[in-house]
Formats: structure tokens, sequence, C-alpha cells
């Protein structure tokens, strides 16, 4: 059997798709979700669904019973977010789990970026436990610039600290396949793939292809990083979270962000989702 934490997020939510698409039986699917409730979708398809809280591990234990395969989705509640990786950790390894892949970050033991930490850190608990292990290195979604287009669009400019740095994005779906190939196939056991796009990007080509599409103008400002993290305090970001980003616009001028690997395109079979066409669909609703 195969278990997605995170499984009603949207990467797992994809990357449960990208497996059936896969043939693989949905019986043979396990979704590991905090509330059930927000699972029905994935029930109503035959995949079994398993309560797992990371803040309680031994419903992690129950829940990992019979699994051979663990994707462990990196959590996004940044509270103890190593001790909630480690309890899932722990039980994988209680549970018997002969493989266990893990969504990282690119350069995540090599990066100085803070959004690093937590990445690096697990991946090093993870090669302490002894489990079989696969890390999914994967870049910056091109979704982080979709997801607000509309606000973009009505003020004309995208803010950053990127300057003129090159990143490589893909898409979730690129990811979540990705995870689905490493999950179905051999081979893979104690690789860590540097995961991104086929094509790398600035800030200035994405505001220049949101505009050409949209038939809006639309211009990238680059600000120093401690003024792009007050301006998005300003926002209504939190503090935190604010210094987190505007830290990791620094990565892409480092080109921490950026990889030319081709692993990504390798583990799907087919080249990544261009900015180009991620705009359209995002654009298109």
């Amino acid at each position: 059997m195969i278990a997605i934490t995170g499984a009603t997020g949207h990467l797992g939510r994809l990357t449960v798709q990208a497996l059936l698409q896969r043939g693989v039986p949905a019986g043979e699917l396990v979704a590991l979700v905090r509330n059930p409730d927000k699972a029905a979708d994935l029930a109503s398809q035959g995949i079994q669904i398993r309560q797992a809280d990371y803040h309680q591990p031994e419903s992690l234990s129950a829940a990992l019973q019979g699994v051979d395969k663990l994707l462990l989705i990196s959590t996004s509640d940044f509270q103890d977010r190593v001790g909630q990786h480690r309890h899932v950790v722990e039980a994988a390894k209680a549970a018997g789990v002969k493989l266990i892949a893990y969504t990282s970050i690119l350069g995540a033991d090599r990066t100085p970026m803070l959004l690093a930490n937590d990445h690096h850190a697990t991946e090093t608990l993870i090669r302490e436990s002894g489990l079989p292990y696969v890390f999914l290195r994967n870049g910056w979604y091109t979704e982080n610039y979709t997801g607000n287009l509309a606000q973009t669009l009505e003020q004309g400019v995208i803010l950053g600290a990127a300057a003129e740095g090159l990143f490589t994005p893909a898409t979730r779906q690129d990811y979540a396949e990705a995870a689905a190939a490493v999950l179905t196939s051999e081979g893979h056991e104690g690789q860590t793939y540097e995961l991104g796009g086929d094509a790398g990007v600035t800030m200035a080509d994405l505001a220049a292809e949101l505009g050409r599409q949209s038939g809006k103008t639309v211009r990238y400002q680059n600000l120093p990083p401690e003024e792009y993290a007050r301006t998005l305090t300003g926002f209504g970001v939190p503090e935190g979270m604010a210094g987190i980003l505007a830290d990791s616009d620094t990565g892409i001028v480092r080109g921490d962000l950026a990889t030319n690997s081709g692993d990504l395109r390798r583990l799907i079979g087919r080249p990544t989702t261009p900015l180009a066409d991620a705009l359209k669909a995002a654009l298109n609703g």
C-alpha cells in the first residue's frame, strides 16, 4: 500500500490522482488526513481514508499499519515543523514502512535560505532513522504566482526582491507526477532528486508574459529585501512569513531556486509545463 500525508492539500490531491492514473488500485492507496470529512471525494473513489494528526503520534502509528511506501509531504505549519515530521518518521519506522519519499526543497543541504532549514533537518532525521528514502527536492511552484492573478492584474505590478535572478518553476501537477513516478517504479532508493522546470525565468519574464496574455500592462518592481518584507507585512502577511518570502527572493538572486538537473523531466517522462501554459491555464480559471 502507498500512503500520502496531507492528501487533501493541493499537492496531495494531485499526487493521489497521478497514482491512480499510473494504475495503482484505489484500494491500495491510503489518504492520511487530519479531518476525514474533507476527504469525502477521495473516499468515493475507493481510497482508504485514515485519520492522522502530526501532533498525535499514536494516530500516526495506527494510520501507517500495512503501508509499504509513504509520501511525506512537508507540512505548511511552521510551528515545530521538524518535530511534526519526526513523529511521522518514527511512526513509519515502527510500522515497518519500506520506503519514505519526502518533499524537500532545491539544494536543501547547501542553500542558506531560511525556508530550507526545516527541510535539511528533516532530511537528516530521515537518514538517521535508517529508513530507505527518496528526497524530492521541489523547486519553486508556478502557483506561487498564479494564486492571486486578479489582484496582480488590477494593480499592474508584481513586487519582489529577486532582481534579475533566474529560477526554474514547475507546476504542482509536474511535481505530483514526479512523486507518483517514484512511488510506482524501482531504482529510486537512496536518491536525491533536484526538481525544477526546464526553463529559467526572471520575475520580469513572469510580468511580461502575464501582460502579454492578459492584454494588460504588468511590470515587475524590485525592492530591497527589507522593504519588500515590510510591504508584505503592510498587506497583512505575518511578519515571520514576510521575512521568509523576502529571504527566498534573495535565494533566487543567488540562483538557489534554479536547477538544470533535468530530474523532473526524466521522472515524469515529458517536458515540464512551460510558464506560458501555466499562466494561460490560470487566466482561464
